[in-house]
């Protein structure tokens, strides 16, 4: 698993918070999580060697904010639009896995943010919440792959 944001960012670093949250409870030994920061093609070495890959980011997707969205991005036209400077590397990042070869399915949860919200080391109560709920629909995934 996959957590893209930066933790100083508050809801926009959602998806590290879920992969340590993650990283909390018992986990198949097959599975690892890794904190992808801002993303970049510094991960497509852990996705080219992946069995199963499950991204969790923050999204800007017209949703309402803490809406948790399970999607299988094949190119980049299919991730959700996101609000940090990682946007563009990780949807290059999808489109090259892909180009390269990448045949395993990529499952995002993308949890969509209040675009205005303000910038504090915290997630909000909303994204607290949205973060828990990530974080038991990819243990409940897990679990039932297993």
């Amino acid at each position: 698993m996959l957590g893209l944001g930066n933790v100083l960012m508050g809801d926009e670093g959602i998806g590290v918070h879920v992969v340590r949250a993650l990283e909390q409870h018992p986990l198949p030994d097959n599975v690892e999580c890794l904190d992808g920061g801002t993303g970049g093609f510094i991960l497509l070495e852990p996705l080219q060697s992946a069995d199963r890959i499950i991204l969790i980011d923050a999204a800007a997707d017209g949703n309402p904010p803490g809406t948790v969205t399970r999607t299988t991005p094949q190119f980049s036209r299919d991730y959700p639009p996101t609000l940090t400077a990682h946007d563009v590397g990780v949807k290059d990042l999808l489109d090259v896995f892909y180009m390269q070869g990448g045949n395993r399915a990529v499952v995002l949860y993308a949890i969509t943010i209040d675009p205005l919200q303000p910038i504090t080391m915290d997630l909000s109560a909303l994204g607290a919440k949205s973060a828990n709920e990530a974080v038991q629909r990819i243990l409940e995934e897990l679990q039932a792959s297993s």
